[in-house]
């Protein structure tokens, strides 16, 4: 999948589930084109529009008609009103939904709309939870799923206590994968008649009594995909949604500095994960459309059980540790074996049984999946297990990006790396990719890599932004130590550019594992409990810091990132260790931290890779560095000033 958006005008939306509002200075609005070229920009097979028009009927006090035609080159219409024509247009719903397509046998256009008028665009991937069958595209799916959800608009649990059927939330909560959904659900409460008119589908309903509509939309549990909100204020009504801003306007930007400082307004604020709906009546606001926003619980008990990520054994008394460290000294323990296995199980469900692997006949020259690669821990267990669950016929290309050429800390791993890798898995091809670049050259990209971290506005967040977004887009060199190991006898590069379309990315290993100095911190105040705490705020909050931001900036280069680390099995299976078999941070940096990923290495032969200390993609990468001379004339300067923390002024030199 690529990306989805809705722009939504003249719904009053009123609900206690809405954040602060935005300050009033902050206004700002899009046009459906702006949002439908940010989403090109990521490079789909396919984009398409839909436009639901509601009108409110002066004669039936909760009758609203509504018609959808589609926006794009279809030129099909379609439009689903009562039996009057007595309306008056009140509201419109821009659906718009770019597709890259990775699953199904057929070319698929988004927005989807089926047979009762109900509207779909979805940007995710089932990997379990509800049985698709493997040449059975996702969004195609979902929307004959949901189809036969229950749509009476009283129901809030798993069932309808009048129909019996499932409801929307409990569909959503199955889903095991990640996923951004904007869907909308016609109240079938009356019967429909289908006319062929003039080449048009219409759909006549002859029951207007629950005749409302209700708008959902949401994020997986663990934010995954991206998914920006635009809540409607006094000065500005617009709701919007969209998995991307799109470029702020030169004029509007260039106001809005004057008064604020900073490059970019704050337009926008990351969706917090959940399932929401808007049910839409006509018969309020004195004229107007009115929406109420609710804001539904997941009703799968496992997934809840996750989202609060408590863990049974948290502190160990002196006899825990003791059979803890007697059976290290003679063999890797247990734990390592079950998760090595949910890895594996992991990284096979974001690999296997996709429409790319059916696009070239000659498997030799075409690369389906590549890795982002800094030669550390987990990108090594990563690729030793994709190396496991892929054909042996396909290459795997490891991205690696630098700002410091062959001397940065992720260039010198990831060629250490690379020879442990075919020491382990000889019959593989690997390709090293190195992605060289200079901050000073990059100024058009930097402006733009700043829209697609947006509403995020620090440096530390535009530095990782930055790499990310360079190194998804695979385009560096190939050398002579992807054949014989050594640059200096072998120093020529060949240009390369990466075409895989999945993306393998560590990200919720540190997060889940103690492997962020912060984590010693808290445990050095706080024992074992801070630890856990801390470890427990860093999953609450990774939707928010991180996954929303690297989510954009991988799939504008037309990839979609795959977080194997954050698959549901593999969180359940290490909530369900004990803390101290996780990690021990009274070992040193290399050891203790992320220790039971070190045992994994270890048994995928990675040793090496195991003892590795970790060391954060800005960092490997030298891009802080060169960030830090740039911004602040030295790293002494930087860290003086906490720059990593600091908010870009528009008076910033990367500007």
């Amino acid at each position: 999948m690529c990306g989805i958006a809705l722009i939504v005008s003249a719904i009053r939306i009123t609900s206690s589930s809405l954040t602060s509002p935005p300050p009033a200075t902050e206004k700002l609005s899009f046009s459906v084109d702006d949002v439908k070229e940010a989403l090109r920009r990521r490079g789909p097979d396919s984009l398409g529009v839909k436009k639901v028009s509601l009108q409110r009927s002066v004669l039936g006090r909760n009758h609203i008609s509504s018609s959808f035609i589609a926006a794009g080159d279809e030129g099909q219409e379609f439009c689903s009103q009562g039996n009057d024509n007595n309306g008056e247009c009140t509201a419109q719903l821009h659906f718009i939904g770019a597709t890259l397509q990775l699953r199904g046998s057929n070319p698929l256009v988004q927005p989807l709309v089926d047979a009762s008028g109900n509207v779909l665009v979805y940007n995710g991937e089932i990997f379990g939870g509800l049985d698709i069958a493997s040449d059975c595209n996702d969004a195609e799916f979902l929307l004959q799923t949901l189809g036969r959800c229950c749509s009476c608009g009283y129901c809030a649990t798993a069932q309808c206590a009048r129909s019996g059927k499932s409801t929307v939330p409990d569909v959503l909560s199955t889903i095991k994968g990640p996923w951004a959904i904007i869907y909308w659900q016609v109240t079938r409460s009356g019967k429909f008649l289908f006319v062929q008119i003039l080449g048009s589908i219409c759909f006549f309903c002859a029951n207007h009594e629950d005749s409302s509509r209700t708008l959902w939309f949401g994020r997986d549990a663990f934010g995954r995909r991206s998914l920006l909100v635009h809540w409607p204020t006094q000065d500005d009504c617009t709701f919007l949604l969209s998995s991307v801003s799109p470029i702020f306007p030169t004029e509007q930007t260039s106001e809005y500095e004057t008064h604020n400082g900073l490059s970019c307004p704050s337009y926008w604020e990351e969706l917090p994960c959940g399932i929401y709906s808007l049910d839409v009546d006509g018969s309020k606001s004195n004229g107007h459309m009115a929406g109420e926003l609710k804001l539904h619980e997941y009703t799968n008990s496992m997934l809840k059980e996750l989202i609060k990520w408590e863990r049974t054994s948290i502190e160990p008394n002196s006899e825990d540790l003791q059979i803890y460290k007697c059976s290290t000294q003679s063999t890797i323990p247990v734990p390592a074996h079950v998760l090595l296995n949910a890895l594996h199980e992991s990284v096979l469900r974001r690999t296997s049984m996709y429409t790319i692997y059916q696009v070239s006949s000659t498997k030799e020259n075409f690369v389906p999946v590549a890795i982002l690669f800094s030669g550390g821990l987990d990108s090594m267990i990563l690729a030793a297990l994709l190396d496991q669950c892929l054909d042996q016929s396909y290459q795997i290309d490891l991205l690696n990006v630098s700002f410091d050429g062959q001397f940065a800390p992720d260039r010198i791993s990831a060629k250490a790396g690379l020879k442990e890798l075919k020491r382990v898995a000889p019959s593989r091809r690997w390709r090293l990719v190195e992605i060289d670049s200079e901050l000073s050259d990059l100024v058009f990209e930097t402006s733009h890599v700043m829209s697609l971290i947006n509403p995020a506005n620090t440096y530390m967040d535009l530095n990782i932004g930055i790499a990310l977004w360079l190194a998804a887009g695979g385009d560096g060199w190939v050398s002579g130590a992807n054949i014989d190991d050594n640059d200096d006898e072998n120093p020529a590069r060949a240009k390369y550019k990466s075409t895989a379309r999945i993306l393998l990315v560590g990200s919720g290993a540190d997060e889940q594992c103690a492997g962020y100095g912060r984590h010693r911190t808290s445990y050095r105040r706080g024992s074992w409990l801070g630890l856990h705490e801390e470890m427990k705020l860093d999953m609450q909050r990774i939707w928010k810091r991180n996954l929303g931001r690297d989510d954009r900036c991988i799939a504008d280069n037309g990839k979609e990132a795959r977080f194997p680390f954050l698959d549901e099995d593999v969180i359940r299976v290490l909530l369900n260790f004990p803390l101290w078999e996780i990690a021990n941070l009274d070992q040193p940096s290399g050891l203790g931290d992320k220790r039971i990923l070190r045992e994994v290495a270890g048994l995928l032969g990675l040793n090496e890779a195991a003892i590795l200390p970790k060391r954060a993609i800005q960092f490997g990468s030298r891009i802080a560095r060169e960030s830090n001379r740039k911004n602040f004339g030295s790293n002494r300067a930087a860290n003086q000033a906490s720059a990593g923390s600091v908010r870009i002024d528009k008076r910033s030199n990367y500007s």
